[in-house]
C-alpha cells in the first residue's frame, strides 16, 4: 500500500501544536501578528519529484523588505516532518515562517502553481498526494538542477577553510556558482544564451543558509582576474567554473569545530538535500565519514564480582575497532540527548563525536532506552569501565527485552520469578509454627523467603488485620530451623503499644522462640543477653537510646513493624535503624507511602541502601516527574524496580479467604504523664476503698465501682475527669495515649478505603473524637441517647454518607443495621461480651457481603487488661461489675489485688 499525505493532514498537523516547539516563543508571538496584519502575500504550494510538499510564501516585514519562506513537509515513518526557512538575516524557524504557517491556518486560499501536472490539486480542496506512485514531473528543460560539492583544501591552496563545499547550479549541463549577491549572469554558448532563474537560485541559496552554510570570499588568481574583466552580463560557456566561484564552509560562531558539522552534515544533510532533488559529490580525500552502529557487534554480559553483586559490561565494534557502552552513554548525556530526540522516531540515527574528532551514528530508540534505563541505574553518573549492579537489578535487566544480555543462570532463574511473583517457589512451613496459615499468607512467607534467598530486602505491605505478624513470625522460625540464621537473633522495632502485641502473638503462634523484650526502666541490665535470645522485640521510642548496645550486636533479620515511623528520612529514628547490622531487613507496612514518594525512598535507605540512589537523584529522577508532571513513564519505570520487593494485597484481593469476622485486640501503653494520674488517682481510690470497707460496709461497692470508672476515664482521655484541686485539672491535661493510637489507627484504615463504627460508653469521649474528625475534615455522623431521628441517621450512612459512625453505648446497642461499615472499633472494653458482640454485630449482620474487621483497643496494665483477662477466663466478678449486680462482688483482697493494684513495670 503506497504512503499518502493528504493536505488535510496537513492542516490537522499545523492546527495542532505539534510543530511550535520547532519556534521560540518570540517568533510565534510575532509570526502570529504579521499574519493577522495580512503581511503574507502570494502563497503557493509546490510538489518535488521526491514527494515533499513545500509551501513558498512571502512575507513583507517591518522594515517593508519582503522576505521568501520556505516550509518543507513530508513524511518519515509514517509521521509529518516539517523544515522551515527563510531570506532573511535569521535563515530558518523565524517569526516569518510562523507567518506563513498562521496563514495557511487562517484559511487563506493557496494560490498554488503545479504547473502541468493534473494529479497535483490546490491544498485547500483536500486532495491527496501519492508519495510512491506519484508520476515524474514534466522535465522542464529551462529549469536549474543544484550540486554541492565538499572538498579537502589541498597543499597549493594557502588559506581558507579546511573543508568547504562548491554550490553549483547547472542548466542542460552547464554549471554555475550559485551567487550570494543576487546579481545572475546569463550563461552564453555558441549556439544560445541561457537566463537563470533567479527564484529557483534564490531558494537554494536559502537552503545552504538554514544548513548553516556561509560563502567565502576565494583569492583572486591571474585567470580571475581576466574574468572579471568580461562584461557583466555574459559567462562563457566554455569556461571551466566546476572548480572556480564561491567556496562554502559553516558558520564559525555555530561551528566552532568544522570537522565535527562535515561529519553531521554527511550523515544528516546529505539526505534531506538529495530529498529535495539537490546532487551531493564527497570528494574521495575529504574522509569524515562517520561510524555507524550495527546491532550485530553489541556484546553485553554480566559476571559475578561478589555474592550479590555483579559486572556488566558492554560496548559494540565497528570495522574492528570496540567501543565501551559507559564513555557513550556520557557523550550521549553531555548532548542534551535525551532532549534533542524526544520527538525523533526510533529508527533515525543521532550522531555523537568521540574525542579523536570522529562520528559516532547511534539509533535513537535503542540508546534512548539504555541510556533512560542504565542512568537511573547510576544516577546518570558515567565513567569508564564495567558497571556494577545488584542481583536484582541485574535480574531487572534480565527481564528487560530491548537489552540484550549474556547472564549467569542464576539470574536468568531470579528473573523468570520476578516477572511473575505468583510463581515463587513454595517452602515447607515449619512445624513449630502453631497456626494455618491461609493460601495468602503462605504466599506471603513464600515471597518472603523468596527474598531471603537472593539476599533481597522487601515491604509486606498487606492491609491491616491480614496477619503480616504471623506471616513474618513464620519467617523467622523457617530461618533459625534452617540454619541460615546461624543463631544470629531476629529484631523487631514496633510502636510502644504493639510490642506487647508481638509478645502475645509470638506466644500464641511459634512458642517455641525465646523472647526477649527490651523496654522499660531495667531493660539495661538484659542488653548483655541478646544474643542468647531467638527474637528480640523493642520500640522506636527506645532505639535512638540504646543505639550503642544495639550497634554492638548483628542480627540476622530486623523487621520495621509499622514502618510508616521512618518515613522522614532526616528524622532521629530513622537515622538510627540505617545504623544497625543485619543480614536481611524487612519493613511491614499497610500504608508505606501516607503523603509522598520520599517516604518510600526512606524506607529503601533502610532496606537496601542505594537502590533508588541518593535522596537528591531520586527526587529529581523520580518525585519530581511522577508528583508534579504524571510522568507515567518515571512512574512505570520505579514500579519495575521496586516492584518485585513490595507485596500488598488489601482485604479486597483476599476476602474469599478471610472469615466472615476477625477480632484484633490493641494493647496500648500509657504515656508517662497519663501513667503518673492514673497511678496518683488509683492509689487515693485504693485506700478509699479500703476504708470504706472498714466503716461502712455495703456502701463500699458504691466506692469501688467509682474507683473503676475513674480509672476507666483516665485510660479512655484523662480529661473526661472533673478534678476540684488545680493541680489534679493541669494532670487531667495529658495527652491521651489511647485517642492517639486511634489517630493513627483512623489514617490507616481510611487510606484502605474502609467504613468505620466507633462504639464508646462515654458520650464525653465521642465528643473528643468528633472534635478531631471535624478538624481533619473527616465526614462523620454521630448517634447518642440525645439523638431523635435514630432511622434517619441509619439510612443515610448505609446511602454512603459519612466515613466513620460514632455511636454510643445505650444509644446503638440494638436496633441498628449498618452494613455500609466493614470495620467496628471498641474504643473502650465492655465487660460483659455479649453487649459487646451486639455492638460488633450493627455491622455484621445479613446483608453484610464484606469480611469484618473489630478492633478493641485496651490500655495495658490496667484496670482495661484486667477486667479482659478475667473476662477471657469466663470469670464472674467481671461479668457483675457492670451488670449491676453489685451485690455480687465480693470485695475480698484479692479482687482489690486484681483491679486496683499499681501496674507492673
Amino acid at each position: 500500500m503506497s504512503e499518502k499525505l493528504s493536505i488535510p493532514t496537513i492542516l490537522d498537523y499545523f492546527s495542532g501544536d505539534q510543530w511550535k516547539p520547532l519556534f521560540s516563543n518570540g517568533s510565534l508571538v510575532q509570526g502570529k501578528k504579521l499574519a493577522r496584519a495580512r503581511k503574507v502575500s502570494q502563497s503557493k504550494a509546490e510538489h518535488l519529484p521526491t514527494g515533499d510538499v513545500e509551501i513558498v510564501s512571502y512575507v513583507l516585514a517591518e522594515s517593508a523588505h519582503q522576505h521568501e519562506t520556505i516550509v518543507a513537509l513530508w513524511l518519515e515513518g509514517g509521521e509529518i516532518q516539517i523544515d522551515a526557512s527563510c531570506s532573511c538575516p535569521v535563515q530558518s524557524n523565524c517569526e516569518h515562517c510562523v507567518a506563513s504557517i498562521e496563514h495557511l491556518i487562517r484559511g487563506e486560499r493557496l494560490a498554488i502553481a503545479f504547473g502541468d501536472t493534473p494529479h497535483m490539486e490546490a491544498v485547500t480542496e483536500g486532495k491527496t498526494i501519492d508519495l510512491n506512485n506519484s508520476p515524474t514531473p514534466t522535465k522542464n528543460t529551462g529549469g536549474p538542477s543544484f550540486l554541492l560539492r565538499i572538498e579537502r583544501r589541498n597543499n597549493s591552496e594557502a588559506s581558507g577553510p579546511e573543508i568547504y563545499a562548491h554550490a553549483l547550479a547547472i542548466y542542460d549541463g552547464h554549471k554555475v556558482p550559485l551567487e550570494p549577491s543576487g546579481l545572475l549572469l546569463p550563461i552564453v554558448t555558441a549556439e544560445q544564451k541561457i537566463s537563470r532563474q533567479r527564484e529557483a537560485e534564490m531558494s537554494a541559496l536559502q537552503t545552504l543558509y538554514a544548513l548553516d552554510l556561509l560563502p567565502a570570499n576565494p583569492p583572486k588568481t591571474a585567470e580571475k582576474k581576466k574574468f572579471d574583466s568580461r562584461p557583466k552580463w555574459m559567462i562563457a560557456a566554455d569556461e571551466k567554473l566546476t572548480d572556480s566561484g564561491k567556496k562554502w564552509s559553516p558558520d564559525n560562531k555555530q561551528w566552532p569545530h568544522p570537522d565535527f558539522y562535515w561529519q553531521r552534515f554527511r550523515h544528516e544533510a546529505t539526505k534531506a538535500l538529495e530529498a529535495r532533488g539537490w546532487e551531493v559529490q564527497f570528494s574521495a580525500h575529504v574522509g569524515l565519514k562517520p561510524l555507524i552502529f550495527r546491532s550485530d557487534t553489541w556484546k553485553a554480559e554480566m559476571v559475578e564480582e561478589a555474592k550479590g553483586w555483579f559486572n556488566l559490561s558492554a560496548g559494540f565494534e565497528i570495522d574492528g575497532e570496540h567501543f565501551e557502552l559507559q564513555p557513550i552513554l556520557a557523550a550521549l548525556l553531555a548532548n542534551n540527548f535525551l532532549e534533542v530526540t524526544e520527538d525523533m522516531p526510533k529508527g533515525q540515527e543521532f550522531m555523537i563525536f568521540l574525542p579523536d574528532g570522529r562520528g559516532l551514528a547511534l539509533p535513537v530508540g535503542r540508546f534512548r532506552h539504555m541510556l533512560t534505563t542504565l542512568g537511573e541505574l547510576l544516577e546518570y553518573k558515567f565513567t569508564d569501565g564495567p558497571i556494577k549492579v545488584s542481583t536484582l537489578d541485574a535480574a531487572l535487566l534480565e527481564n528487560d527485552s530491548d537489552i540484550e544480555l549474556d547472564v549467569p543462570e542464576e539470574i536468568v532463574q531470579i528473573a523468570a520469578q520476578i516477572q511473575s511473583l505468583e510463581k515463587v517457589a513454595p517452602v515447607e512451613v515449619p512445624a513449630t509454627l502453631k497456626a494455618t496459615l491461609r493460601d495468602y499468607q503462605l504466599h506471603g512467607f513464600y515471597w518472603m523467603q523468596f527474598l531471603a534467598r537472593h539476599h533481597f530486602c522487601g515491604i509486606l505491605a498487606d492491609d491491616m488485620g491480614l496477619g503480616k505478624t504471623l506471616q513474618t513470625l513464620a519467617h523467622m522460625l523457617t530461618e533459625i530451623n534452617s540454619g541460615r540464621s546461624k543463631g544470629l537473633p531476629h529484631l523487631v522495632l514496633a510502636p510502644t503499644s504493639v510490642v506487647v502485641n508481638w509478645q502475645r502473638e509470638a506466644a500464641k503462634f511459634a512458642p517455641t522462640l525465646k523472647v526477649l523484650i527490651l523496654q522499660g526502666s531495667k531493660r539495661h541490665q538484659h542488653f548483655s543477653e541478646i544474643s542468647n535470645y531467638d527474637l528480640v522485640l523493642t520500640s522506636y521510642a527506645l532505639i535512638h537510646r540504646d543505639l550503642e548496645q544495639h550497634l554492638q550486636q548483628h542480627y540476622h533479620l530486623i523487621a520495621l513493624d509499622e514502618a510508616q515511623h521512618i518515613k522522614n528520612p532526616s528524622a532521629q529514628v530513622s537515622t538510627a535503624v540505617r545504623q544497625l547490622k543485619s543480614n536481611l531487613r524487612l519493613c511491614l507496612s499497610g500504608t508505606p507511602i501516607e503523603n509522598n514518594l520520599g517516604e518510600l525512598w526512606s524506607l529503601f535507605a533502610f532496606l537496601m541502601p542505594g537502590l533508588l540512589g541518593e535522596r537528591s537523584a531520586f527526587t529529581e529522577n523520580y518525585r519530581t516527574p511522577i508528583e508534579k508532571q504524571n510522568d507515567r513513564n518515571k512512574r512505570d519505570s520505579l514500579n519495575r524496580k521496586v516492584g518485585p520487593l513490595i507485596l500488598r494485597r488489601t482485604k479486597n484481593d483476599v476476602a474469599k479467604e478471610l472469615p466472615p469476622k476477625t477480632e484484633i485486640l490493641h494493647t496500648i501503653t500509657l504515656s508517662s504523664e497519663q501513667k503518673d494520674l492514673y497511678e496518683t488517682v488509683r492509689a487515693a481510690m485504693d485506700k478509699q476503698v479500703r476504708q470504706a470497707i472498714v466503716a461502712r460496709g455495703g456502701e463500699a461497692q458504691i466506692v469501688f465501682l467509682d474507683a473503676l470508672l475513674k480509672l476507666r476515664q483516665i485510660c479512655c482521655h484523662p480529661s473526661l475527669l472533673n478534678f476540684d484541686s488545680q493541680s489534679m485539672q493541669d494532670a487531667a491535661k495529658a495527652e491521651s495515649a489511647k485517642m492517639l493510637y486511634l489517630i493513627e489507627l483512623l489514617v490507616t484504615l481510611r487510606q484502605e478505603g474502609h467504613r468505620v463504627l466507633i462504639f464508646s460508653q462515654f458520650t464525653s469521649m465521642l465528643a473528643i473524637i468528633e472534635d478531631y474528625l471535624i478538624q481533619q475534615e473527616v465526614s462523620y455522623l454521630i448517634l447518642t441517647g440525645a439523638t431523635k431521628d435514630r432511622q434517619s441517621l441509619v439510612e443515610r450512612f448505609q446511602g454512603g454518607e459519612g466515613e466513620v459512625f460514632l455511636i454510643s453505648l445505650k444509644a446503638g446497642g440494638t436496633g441498628l443495621t449498618l452494613t455500609g461499615a466493614d470495620t467496628v472499633i471498641h474504643y473502650d472494653p465492655w465487660w460483659n461480651p455479649a453487649a459487646e458482640n451486639q455492638a460488633t454485630d450493627r455491622a455484621y449482620r445479613i446483608g453484610q457481603d464484606k469480611p469484618v474487621m473489630v478492633h478493641k483497643l485496651i490500655c495495658s496494665g490496667t484496670v482495661e487488661e484486667r477486667i479482659q483477662q478475667m473476662q477471657a477466663k469466663k470469670n464472674t466478678l467481671a461479668n457483675n461489675i457492670l451488670d449491676g449486680a453489685t451485690q455480687s462482688l465480693d470485695l475480698n483482697e484479692k479482687t482489690l489485688s486484681d483491679l486496683l493494684s499499681a501496674p507492673e513495670e
